[in-house]
This record gives structure tokens, C-alpha cells and sequence, in this order.
């Protein structure tokens, strides 16, 4: 892994820790920003994410509907197949979803603020 694609997920998951993503989340998302496919084994170790974390991460992935998942049989045909995961959602609109949560969430917060001066 090259030292830029490195400080681009750094600096990625900065960001999104920043706009208040989880952890788990924003790692995952750094590691399939590229679009490639690839397994929860793989995000593990790329990320330095633990088993756990990378399941949470899938879950709000999932829910969000910006992943799909496909699973693979093993080679030796033992054991749980092999999960991939690839975003189906391009970075650039899961970041317009992430700002128009954030700027809905902010617009609440003054219409609290609003109704508690009048009522002050």
C-alpha cells in the first residue's frame, strides 16, 4: 500500500470522526472508498479493525443501503463462506447524505433553541 493511499484513508477517517462517524464506520468506509470488493478479513487487516467492529460497520453500512454483499464458498468447500463487500453507493453521495443528516440535525437543535426563548 502506498504512502499516499495511506494518508488518504488517514486523513479520510479524521474527517469523518470529526462529523461524528464511528470509528469502525469511518474505517470501513476509507477502505472501500477506492470501490474495490473486498472481504471482512481483508478490511481486518487494512484497517486494523477487529472482527466486531468490522460487523458493526457492515450493519450501518447495510441499513444505510451503501453496501452489497456477496458470499463466496470456500475452496475447500468447509466452513462459513467468504463474505465481500463492495460500496454501491459512490463516496461522494454517502458524504451528501452524511451533511444533510448533520445539517437536518442542526436545524432541529435552533428550532429547540427558538421554542426555549420564547418560552424563557
Amino acid at each position: 500500500m502506498s504512502e499516499q493511499y495511506i494518508s488518504k484513508d488517514s486523513e479520510m477517517v479524521e474527517l469523518l470522526r470529526k462529523l461524528d462517524i464511528s470509528r469502525p464506520v469511518a474505517k470501513t468506509l476509507a477502505c472501500l472508498s477506492d470501490g474495490r470488493e473486498l472481504t471482512s478479513h481483508s478490511i481486518e487487516m487494512s484497517s486494523g479493525l477487529r472482527q466486531p467492529e468490522v460487523s458493526i460497520a457492515m450493519r450501518y453500512l447495510k441499513n444505510n443501503n451503501w453496501i452489497e454483499i456477496r458470499e463466496e464458498k470456500r475452496d475447500n468447500g468447509k466452513g462459513r463462506p467468504v463474505k465481500y463487500y463492495k460500496l454501491t453507493v459512490p463516496m461522494d453521495k454517502i458524504i451528501e447524505k452524511i451533511e444533510e443528516s448533520i445539517l437536518e440535525e442542526r436545524k432541529m437543535i435552533l428550532r429547540n433553541i427558538e421554542e426555549l426563548k420564547k418560552i424563557s
